[in-house]
């Protein structure tokens, strides 16, 4: 039979067995919900920081470094993370259309629509997408054009796309999408009718992002290996050779900016 020091042995060591359980719960809870900052990286084991044992393998959110070469990619959403995104969009004001509009998750569904994109993008190619998304909507901040409706972006020459009446193909969404043959090709692309209903760009963000990538996979993708100012030129090539520096400088300064988030080198030949 056992004694009464026995049973105290007994109770003691199933007390420390239980906070011992309760214990790890916590921190498996706390490292779920990591809660870093937008500026922090969330690590592989749930705590938060900026050195690489925090932002290199395994990170899970924030401005994630991964292993720092040009080509290092992975998952869309494992890239464009809540911290990554939040750090753009929360630099436009309260009062931008877009604020509410652009999210970090409509990126990311219309990207998986993408199966190119979700296989084989990269970290530099990021930087770059959104460098210019950045440049082309004021930090997310425009969902059209400034004073677009007043301008004609209707191409009557263009007989395989006819401009619908009373329509208005001025520049919508993240790479700011013109003129009715790009309406007219990419709503045959994706499915939409976007010749005829236009509007669908400047109202759902998902369809925003995927006319933007219908774009990209087209028009900038093809150059990506000769450097950031080939992008430039085949988003607005009117701003290169002088056209407008300012404009440039500005896009590689994003450019560099997220380069330096997600721990890449920016590459040669960055001007147009």
């Amino acid at each position: 039979m056992a004694g009464p020091t026995s049973n105290h042995v007994k109770d003691g060591r199933l007390g420390r067995a239980i906070l011992m359980v309760l214990g790890f719960y916590s921190e498996t809870v706390n490292s779920q919900n990591c809660g870093c900052a937008s500026n922090l990286c969330c690590s592989q084991y749930g705590y938060c920081g900026t050195t690489a044992a925090y932002c290199g393998a395994g990170c899970r959110s924030g401005p994630c470094s991964g292993s720092g070469t040009p080509s290092s990619g992975g998952s869309v959403g494992s890239i464009v993370t809540y911290g990554f995104f939040n750090n753009i969009i929360n630099q436009a004001s309260n009062g931008c259309a877009g604020k509410s509009f652009y999210t970090r998750d409509s990126f990311v569904n219309a990207a998986n629509t993408f199966p190119n994109v979700a296989s084989s993008v990269t970290r530099r190619e990021i930087a770059t997408m959104f460098a210019h998304f950045t440049h082309e909507t004021g930090h997310f901040c425009y969902i059209e054009e400034i004073n677009g409706a007043s301008r004609d972006y209707c191409d009557e020459n263009n007989r395989q796309y006819p401009c619908a009446p009373g329509k208005g193909y001025y520049g919508r969404g993240p790479i700011q999408l013109s003129w009715n043959y790009n309406y007219g090709a990419c709503g045959q692309s994706l499915g939409l009718n976007l010749l005829g209903q236009p509007e669908l760009v400047g109202s759902n963000p998902t369809v925003a992002f995927r006319t933007g990538l219908w774009f990209w996979m087209n028009s900038v993708r093809p150059v990506l290996n000769q450097g950031f100012g080939a992008t430039i030129r085949a988003i607005n090539g009117m701003e290169c050779n002088g056209g407008n520096p300012g404009a440039v400088n500005a896009r590689i300064s994003y450019y560099r900016n997220y380069c330096g988030q997600l721990g890449v080198d920016p590459g040669s030949n960055l001007g147009c």
